[in-house]
């Protein structure tokens, strides 16, 4: 599982640009809260080589499963919490629950940085979770 600013990273495929070459279906890890991209490591030295081969081709763009092989993706993201597939609110939920337990944690051992850190996250969790609710209320309205 990985994890960025304390909140457990999305597995998902997107596109990546390097320099002007765009990849696509690249596997990613995206971060809900600070919007953090990384590229999986499992794959991450494949794409570096992909990434300068197709620049220095002159590539506009490339599909990252063509010329990779790698792992089957659910195997992947296997050990990710939550995934882009899944409700954007229950994902918010899962983030939320995650940051009170190690909030619990960071109450007893008495780590008052890390509390600081977790209830800025809880903050941002619950402003995007508040924005999603109205979203859907909205969405029911129509």
């Amino acid at each position: 599982m990985s994890f960025c600013c304390g909140a457990s990273m999305l597995g998902t495929k997107g596109t990546l640009r390097h320099i002007r070459t765009q990849i696509h279906n690249v596997p990613l890890l995206f971060c809900p809260v600070c919007h953090r991209v990384e590229v999986h490591h499992l794959v991450e030295n494949e794409y570096e080589i992909l990434a300068e081969y197709a620049h220095g081709d002159g590539a506009p763009e490339v599909d990252f499963q063509e010329y990779v092989e790698h792992q089957d993706v659910r195997e992947m993201f296997e050990n990710c919490v939550n995934h882009e597939n899944e409700e954007p609110l229950e994902v918010v939920r899962s983030q939320i629950d995650m940051a009170l337990d190690l909030l619990m944690v960071a109450k007893e051992i008495g780590d008052a940085e890390w509390e600081q850190q977790l209830k800025k996250r809880l903050n941002v969790l619950s402003q995007r979770r508040h924005k999603l609710k109205n979203k859907k209320t909205m969405r029911g309205l129509s």
